[in-house]
């Protein structure tokens, strides 16, 4: 007979999605079923459900999210490194090519035949979840599922763009958007040794990544580039602000020969003048997520001294209205669904 599990699927575009009783997966070779104790809401996925964003298939998985965190309860064929009752995360990539450039040089988050969980395969809105046994995270065995949720995907994906940056000790960095990702990136910055700027147009925001380690504060505005203090000029901008509008204030920022980290999905052209960029030798590349051996270093990092986040449960019946005041721009912090439990 058949198994079954509460999920919220994704009928129609920017509708609500639909709390219902659907068939339980079963884990394929080389996969493992995941009872869920956590799901992080993302802000992905808000554009897959609003149909912004969608799979080459032209389809989107029914069931979304990627953030996920429980307990391994079936193991499929071939599997030898997870055992039945070990916690696991579940984090955007579902799996990757292994055969291209990018997984030869394991940046198997920049494959372009990859899949992901709640995007191109079912994801982590619902009580279970496959997840292939490959690219599922090791999490501490301990601590709540709600807190360690949004580090599989916002968490990775800060520590993922100050990888990339090459951020080292002394340096001067500067994290434009400090939402959940800009948070999780000021913390990381800090103990890598880095001076941190934190730039936000909402002043609360600004207060909580002062007592978060940022050094300096500045309130984003649009005569933000024209004011911007010579003294904190930086080694490094990191935009999470899903907006062209920090492109401005981040060219004035950046010292000759630094480095601008894209790390918002942002579909809107950039202001920037190529004289300028031949001028300055400014390095200007893109971030996307994380690889495996990234979400290794930062579950080390978290063990040794957790990250710190601000984070609002939710039940699954509720999805719906978080995903709408992340869209909105309301949610304050992180969202978590919960299961199996009151929020």
């Amino acid at each position: 007979m058949t198994q079954s599990m509460l999920a919220a699927v994704l009928e129609h575009a920017g509708q609500p999605l639909h709390i219902m009783s659907v068939p339980r997966p079963e884990p394929g070779p080389g996969e493992i079923l995941v009872r869920l104790e956590a799901s992080g809401i993302c802000h992905t996925d808000v554009h897959v459900w609003q149909g912004h964003l969608r799979p080459a298939s032209g389809q989107a998985a029914a069931i979304l999210g990627h953030e996920g965190v429980g307990r391994v309860v079936r193991t499929g064929a071939g599997v030898t490194g997870w055992r039945v009752g070990e916690r696991a995360g579940v984090a955007w990539l579902h799996d990757a090519c292994g055969c291209c450039d990018e997984c030869h040089a394991d940046m198997e988050s920049f494959c372009q035949h990859q899949r992901a969980h709640g995007f191109d395969v079912a994801g982590t809105f619902a009580e279970y979840v496959v997840a292939d046994a490959r690219f599922a995270a090791r999490v501490p065995d301990q601590g709540d599922a709600a807190m360690l949720a949004p580090l599989m995907c916002a968490g990775l994906t800060a520590f993922g763009a100050l990888k990339r940056a090459e951020v080292v000790a002394g340096e001067v960095c500067a994290v434009f958007g400090c939402g959940g990702l800009g948070l999780y990136a000021i913390q990381i910055a800090r103990r890598l040794g880095a001076v941190v700027i934190a730039v936000d147009t909402d002043e609360a925001k600004l207060r909580l990544a002062a007592s978060l380690g940022a050094e300096h504060t500045l309130l984003a505005s649009p005569g933000l580039a024209g004011d911007w203090p010579a003294r904190l000029r930086a080694h490094v901008c990191i935009n999470f602000a899903p907006t062209p509008a920090s492109w401005d204030a981040m060219t004035a920022a950046i010292r000759p020969r630094g480095r601008i980290i894209a790390a918002a999905m942002v579909s809107q052209p950039v202001p920037l003048s190529q004289e300028w960029l031949t001028a300055t030798g400014v390095w200007i590349t893109g971030t996307s997520v994380g690889t495996r051996a990234q979400m290794r270093e930062l579950m080390q990092l978290h063990e040794a001294q957790p990250l710190e986040a601000q984070v609002e449960r939710v039940t699954l019946a509720e999805v719906t209205s978080a995903l709408g005041r992340l869209k909105a721009g309301t949610a304050e912090g992180r969202q978590a669904i919960v299961f199996g439990a009151g929020v």
